[in-house]
């Protein structure tokens, strides 16, 4: 992937020299105790989905308050070779989304790039490295812990900086999904959804997730000639990785579509593969799409 010489963005906090913090997470106005964290964070694992979301369900949803406030904000140091690179590629991301919000008359807010080390506070409850990024829509902000990458290239097999690129484009994906209303409409509908009802509509969020990271590298590819051989495999491998029922398999357990949230590789694939192509937003319509 070309990246090196591109702009930077300014919007990446650095924590790596912080604590995780003491404070537990609070749901909904309850203290959530270790035992419900231990099973969101290995449903997180085996299933694919945000323990920060189990937690919101275990604890029967409801707004987020966090106990203690976070150190003031620090930029990471200018010679750290990963935290350019994400930077970089967050920049490439605001470019993308600038010029598209602009386009159809809208204004993009750029979301924030929190790197990690173990644990951190977020307004979505407490975020552990264990998570794997995620998207917080409280604070608009992107969680990462880097060491992510070393699993994603080591223990699931999927190496390549464009692989890391599209795991950022997702979390970015979420964030413009809840600049245009759609986290919202989610957070409404799961009250009046049965777990698995509400499991096949999380599908569809990811699933369009993974088709604007596919817009942003159109794109990307378009302006800047980001791509080199072997960069769409990469992120493709990734995707395919990363699918429910690749997990779920991986974790030696038995494959459940039901309990699927973020789709299966196929899936994944597909949908990255469909905004890669297109180029366009509108191709992105999970929701109205009757086969996925």
């Amino acid at each position: 992937m070309r990246w090196e010489g591109n702009r930077e963005s300014e919007n990446v906090e650095d924590r790596r020299g912080q604590g995780g913090g003491g404070g537990r997470p609070v749901f909904g106005g309850r203290s959530i105790g270790i035992g419900t964290i231990v099973i969101a964070l290995v449903g997180g694992w085996v299933l694919g989905v945000n323990p920060l979301t189990l937690l919101g369900m275990l604890s029967g949803g409801g707004p987020v308050a966090i106990e203690q406030p976070q150190a003031p904000a620090q930029r990471p140091p200018a010679d750290d070779q990963m935290a350019k690179f994400v930077s970089t590629v967050l920049a490439d991301t605001e470019d993308v989304w600038r010029k598209l919000f602009t386009e159809a008359g809208g204004q993009y807010r750029d979301p924030t790039l929190v790197l990690f080390r173990g644990a951190t506070r977020t307004a979505c409850g407490q975020g552990q490295a264990a998570m794997g990024p995620f998207y917080c829509p409280a604070d608009q902000k992107v969680y990462i812990d880097l060491g992510f990458y070393e699993t994603l290239k080591n223990r699931l097999g999927a190496p390549g900086e464009f692989a890391q690129a599209y795991v950022i484009a997702h979390e970015v994906g979420h964030h413009v999904q809840n600049l245009l209303g759609i986290t919202a409409k989610m957070d409404q509908m799961r009250q009046r959804m049965s777990e698995v009802q509400y499991n096949g509509m999380s599908v569809r969020l990811e699933l369009q997730a993974d088709c604007f990271a596919g817009v942003w590298a159109n794109k990307a590819q378009d302006a800047r000639q980001i791509l080199e051989n072997g960069d769409i495999e990469a992120a493709m491998n990734a995707a395919a990785k990363i699918g429910d029922d690749a997990l779920q398999r991986g974790s030696g357990g038995a494959v459940v579509p039901e309990s699927f949230t973020h789709g299966s590789s196929a899936q994944r694939q597909r949908w990255f593969s469909n905004g890669l192509k297109s180029g366009s937003v509108k191709a992105c319509d999970t929701f109205s799409a009757s086969a996925l």
